[in-house]
């Protein structure tokens, strides 16, 4: 699947937002109801650990024919052949991954300023995520751009870019509308009570978004 077009629906499974369901069955249901793209991100779990659940993760994945991403890092991402990594601005530099992923591996990197999005790509960025966009209770300390922080971001790059920060049914179009190529999720999908549902609806509603946007193209 094209790169944009794997980054639709992004979601990003929880131990904390996920009401007590362990990442592995949070991914599976997302993955039911539509779910593009699987983010890895646990920072308590040991590295050990961590490797074996990305091995789990990514076969999971490769069944739905979904991208998986690990967050920060790059040594067990590499390790369990996944995708790409994830990086964000406190994590090891765009550029100094690349030099040392393979071919066709793929790094997404946080942006949240024009000035980052451009290093980003100039440093050999594949997307980005860019946000938060709006408030978020999953990241206590995200800095929210607003949608006009997204605008200009988004404005700067000819990299693909993810919304992230507090985006859910009401707000999802707006994103795509100012040119987000898919929307990254946490509480919206995994902290519903019916995963596979809520994934299902946000994907009808991006999928329609897009067309949309398309349709105004021309």
């Amino acid at each position: 699947m094209e790169l944009r077009r794997s980054l639709a629906l992004y979601v990003i499974p929880d131990r904390k937002m996920g009401k007590g369901r362990d990442l592995l069955t949070q991914a599976r249901s997302a993955l039911a109801g539509g779910a593009t793209a699987i983010q890895l991100r646990d920072k308590e779990l040991p590295g050990r650990d961590l490797y074996e659940l990305a091995v789990r993760m990514k076969a999971l994945c490769s069944e739905y024919g979904a991208l998986f991403i690990v967050n920060d890092r790059l040594d067990v991402a590499l390790a369990a052949d996944c995708d790409g990594v994830h990086l964000g601005q406190e994590d090891l530099p765009v550029s100094a991954a690349r030099r040392i992923v393979p071919p066709g591996f793929i790094i997404g990197a946080s942006a949240h300023t024009p000035e980052e999005a451009l290093k980003a790509e100039r440093d050999g960025a594949d997307y980005l995520g860019a946000g938060a966009v709006y408030p978020t209770g999953s990241k206590g300390d995200a800095h929210t751009i607003g949608i006009e922080g997204f605008r200009r971001v988004v404005k700067s790059t000819k990299l693909p870019v993810v919304a992230i920060g507090g985006i859910d049914a009401k707000n999802a179009r707006e994103v795509i509308a100012e040119g987000a190529c898919g929307i990254s999720v946490i509480s919206a999908v995994v902290s519903q009570e019916d995963i596979e549902a809520a994934a299902r609806s946000l994907r009808r509603t991006v999928d329609s978004a897009l067309s949309e946007r398309e349709i105004h193209k021309r």
